[in-house]
């Protein structure tokens, strides 16, 4: 029995924190508790599988996660995606969208993707996408007669696209996760000139299944517009031009929507691409960009800096205290043997890498229910990478894979994370059975996805390898 207290620590991580409490202090808690327990057995003379020596490995930890410079980047995207956020882009973007493409069938979800994408590539916080869409967009589709179930599931869908569009914080966290995880597992196999992975290689990669996923959100809200034309009918653009209160011609308004927040995405990745600057760079030539564009357009005053440092600092604090009660856990984790634990386990499973591809999956999803990508990437990837990686799992495709596994766990019902965030902000006229209806195609679409890249790798790895 003693054996399994790896295990037993995982699942009372689970309990506590589907009890409500904090995250970093569950982790922390948790771990602690454990570790003492492990002192207090073999204190009594029981034989129980716990090296105490681990502990003492906490402060290099500690030393390593706050001088770590790829995690500089949290902050600076955080800023970044708070700074667009107040200076209210998004707002002129889809006024501008919504005026181009509304006299369309479908055409205001087909806005509202679109200008979701270019959020998503701009914050990269899916909540922030989900709740700021949904206050924008949701009343106009509803008031244009949108199916409420068709509409909500477009906003949905689309806000979960911070997940895998880059630049991403969920791909910052988890490539700095598996850059570690990739060197652990090749120092294992006696490779002592281990090959590294950046966060510029998971941007990358991400780059053409997001793509992919956009333009099949698109194709979906344009069939469906098509075979059900009263679930999605066209807007009159002179009676949208008098609603958001415009008269002119189209194509200032456009230009004023849509070129900054595009050049700064165009600054912020041909950054990366193009080698000129690392992902933590780049990051800092976002957060530049986004307090030049708030500047421009009149919406930074001393108040909303204020709010904006606030809810920066609040983010960043949330993400590395969670950091550190992570490091803690995994330390605890390995101290009671957890490591070759996992080992034994996932080569005693059927069907090899591919049977442990698959149960890592289906765990990840289902913990998405109700762990955040944040506890998810630094709790399960530091248990279950290591292994997977050094049974030949290339580290870009699994962590493209994890990313889009997390973005479908966040659409399901009735725990994801989007459908939450969306539900706060819905009128009482919709009711939930029609949000969950909604993400269901969009959930068919990412699995689809989910799918083609297990057939098709190369998806992933082709253009990381080309550039």
């Amino acid at each position: 029995m003693l054996i399994y207290m790896p295990f037993l620590l995982f699942f009372a991580v689970c309990g506590v924190l589907m009890l409500g409490y904090p995250v970093a202090l569950s982790l922390a808690g948790t771990a602690l508790a454990f570790a003492g327990l492990g002192f207090a057995l073999q204190s009594l003379g029981v034989a129980v599988p716990f090296e105490g020596r681990y502990m003492s490995a906490m402060p290099n930890r500690l030393y390593g996660i706050m001088t770590n410079q790829t995690l500089l980047a949290v902050p600076l995207f955080v800023l970044m995606g708070v700074l667009l956020e107040k200076s209210r882009v998004a707002e002129t973007l889809l006024d501008a969208m919504a005026l181009l493409f509304g006299a369309l069938r479908g055409g205001l979800g087909i806005s509202v993707i679109l200008v979701g994408m270019l959020l998503a590539a701009s914050t990269g916080i899916v909540g922030a996408t989900v709740v700021t869409m949904g206050l924008l967009s949701l009343p106009t589709m509803l008031k244009r007669g949108y199916s409420p179930a068709l509409a909500t599931g477009t906003i949905c869908a689309t806000g979960t696209l911070g997940q895998i569009i880059p630049p991403s914080i969920a791909l910052v966290l988890l490539g700095d996760v598996l850059s570690n995880a990739y060197q652990q597992a090749q120092l294992s196999m006696g490779v002592w000139s281990p090959r590294t992975l950046s966060v510029g290689d998971l941007f990358i990669g991400a780059l053409i299944p997001g793509l992919i996923l956009v333009v099949a959100y698109i194709l979906y809200v344009a069939a469906v517009a098509w075979l059900k034309p009263e679930t999605a009918p066209p807007a009159d653009r002179q009676e949208l031009m008098r609603e958001l209160d415009y008269r002119g011609s189209l194509w200032p308004l456009l230009l004023k929507g849509l070129v900054p927040p595009v050049l700064l995405i165009v600054a912020v990745l041909g950054s990366i691409l193009g080698g000129f600057a690392t992902p933590t760079e780049a990051s800092a030539v976002g957060a530049f960009g986004a307090l030049l564009l708030a500047l421009a357009k009149r919406r930074l005053s001393f108040t909303i800096l204020k709010d904006v440092a606030r809810t920066t600092t609040h983010v960043t604090s949330m993400v590395f205290l969670i950091l550190i009660g992570a490091a803690l856990f995994s330390l605890v984790f390995r101290a009671y043997g957890g490591e070759h634990l996992v080992t034994d386990l996932f080569e005693a499973l059927p069907g090899g890498v591919i049977g442990a591809t698959l149960v890592v999956m289906l765990v990840i999803f289902l913990l998405g229910f109700i762990l955040d990508f944040i506890e998810i990437t630094f709790v399960v990837v530091p248990i279950v990478g290591p292994v997977l990686l050094a049974m030949g799992v290339d580290p870009i495709w699994l962590g493209i894979m994890i990313a889009i596994n997390l973005q479908t766990s966040f659409l399901t019902p009735p725990f994801g994370f989007a459908l939450f965030y969306l539900r706060g902000v819905t009128p009482d006229s919709v009711p939930t059975t029609a949000i969950y209806r909604g993400v269901i195609p969009f959930i068919l679409l990412q699995l689809t996805m989910l799918g083609a890249l297990a057939l098709f790798p190369a998806l992933a790895t082709w253009l990381p390898s080309v550039l």
